[in-house]
């Protein structure tokens, strides 16, 4: 759920919920950017003490030190300075770059597993593979239950858990327009970063594809196209929040300018079944007769985000998450499928909310830049080696590197805004940067969980709720 929404917090608060019930209720965390996410953390103070806890359990206490003495601000930054930049993730990973990642990745996932026995995911998004390796390493070091990848093919992944799991050098190869498939590999020795002596045997995590129909999944199926084994697959409808598959026809729009999906985008629940292998259902599933639909087609359940983006334990911004409840509590609140606005070229759902970047004049005022660079494009440069640009960063710089002016047309910087979203937005000379906030289009779950339209709920009302039961 975009960028630190779905925290340790949240997902904490559902597998434990879970447990409590007795029902098998996974907590997933967002591993985008959490690198940034947690610098960002530590220069506010580390209020809690949390990150700090964290680091104390980290394997390699030396590793640890080094990240929290080159971030951390004690009593937190002046609230009118910015963030300190954290270095982009490229091709040739920087020493410091990497360890912030495994750390990071570590920390979010030991906080979410920390005093129960429930299930912990940390979801990545295949279009970001720079930190790739890194951030699962960290995660694994974490004791990381399961790890789901969408936003391509990630045909990759098992491979690189089979490698780290026998704390053996792994490589993964970077999509890079103009260059081969296989031309540019990206290789982490998990033991050049934490050496071994200091870990106990990893455990392997279950590999989850987010896939959004039955031929991609038959695809990931096939043991001659990926590096190993997927255990399971999320199968997500164009309703849910963030990024979304394209429709099969690209030229098809609504009246609205939405991407226009058809029956051939429709996941043939029949062959996915036939892959005899664990599935979820995803996409407006935020209703008890919804999950009971799931299971009685031969689904494992159901992932629900939406339903948890507006519980008091997700990382939203609070004024908006008020504002949200509210708007849906009205029957007010308005999600579009943006189809442009998204570098990674995926439809990307977006809350309509003043004050964001969704409202026009925002958009038009805020200045173009690109300082984080998790969506950036790998292209090969002239001089043959691996270069990055981005269809939000400046227009003449995209230009200039290549890109095409038409290719920038309408592109918003999620990096930006949904850290901001989270309350980790970063401070320029021009401003603050603006908030974009990400959720699924079907909010019809508020009316059974607040009276009112300042109400709240936790993620365990939320839980009863699925389960058709009253919440308190």
């Amino acid at each position: 759920m975009g960028v630190s929404v779905s925290n340790w917090k949240l997902a904490r608060a559902v597998a434990v919920g879970g447990a409590r019930l007795g029902i098998k209720a996974m907590g997933v965390v967002s591993g985008t950017g959490i690198g940034t996410v947690v610098a960002r953390r530590l220069q506010g103070g580390d209020p809690g003490g949390h990150i700090r806890a964290a680091f104390d359990a980290f394997p390699y206490p030396e590793m640890a030190e080094r990240v929290w003495d080159t971030w951390y601000v004690e009593g937190g930054k002046p609230e009118d300075k910015p963030y300190k930049a954290v270095p982009m993730a490229n091709f040739k990973l920087r020493r410091d770059v990497a360890e912030l990642i495994v750390c990071a990745n570590f920390a979010e996932v030991w906080l979410a597993k920390r005093g129960h026995a429930g299930l912990i995911g940390i979801n990545y998004l295949e279009k970001i593979q720079t930190p790739r390796l890194p951030e699962m390493l960290g995660a694994m070091l974490a004791d990381v239950d399961v790890i789901l990848m969408g936003a391509g093919i990630p045909y990759q992944v098992p491979g690189v858990l089979d490698r780290f799991v026998d704390y053996a050098p792994a490589s993964y190869y970077l999509d890079v327009v103009g260059a081969g498939s296989r031309e540019f590999a990206m290789t982490l020795d998990p033991a050049s970063l934490v050496p071994e002596r200091f870990v106990p045997r990893l455990r392997k995590p279950s590999f989850f594809a987010i896939a959004a129909t039955h031929v991609l999944a038959q695809y990931l199926s096939d043991p001659r196209r990926t590096t190993g084994r997927v255990d399971g697959f999320i199968m997500e409808g164009p309703t849910s929040g963030g990024h979304n598959a394209p429709p099969r026809d690209r030229s098809a729009f609504n009246q609205r300018g939405e991407p226009a999906y058809g029956e051939k985008d429709t996941v043939n629940l029949k062959k996915m079944r036939e892959l005899e292998r664990p599935f979820w259902l995803a996409g407006s599933y935020a209703h008890p007769h919804k999950l009971t639909e799931a299971l009685a087609e031969g689904a494992a359940g159901c992932q629900a985000g939406t339903i948890f983006a507006l519980c008091e334990e997700s990382g939203l911004r609070e004024d908006i998450k008020q504002e949200l409840r509210r708007l849906a509590f009205r029957r007010q609140l308005d999600v579009l499928a943006d189809p442009h606005c998204s570098s990674s070229g995926f439809p990307f759902n977006v809350a309509q909310l003043s004050g964001t970047v969704s409202d026009p004049a925002v958009y038009k005022a805020r200045t173009r830049v690109c300082d984080l660079g998790f969506l950036r494009h790998a292209y090969k440069s002239e001089a043959g080696a691996v270069a990055f640009r981005c269809p939000s960063e400046p227009t003449d710089t995209y230009v200039k590197r290549g890109g095409k002016v038409e290719d920038t047309i309408g592109k918003k910087c999620l990096c930006n805004g949904l850290g901001s979203a989270a309350g980790v937005g970063q401070r320029h000379r021009w401003g603050e940067e603006p908030p974009i906030v990400t959720l699924g289009r079907t909010t019809d779950f508020i009316h059974d969980l607040i009276d009112d339209e300042d109400g709240r709920y936790s993620a365990a009302d939320a839980l009863l709720y699925l389960l058709g039961r009253k919440p308190h």
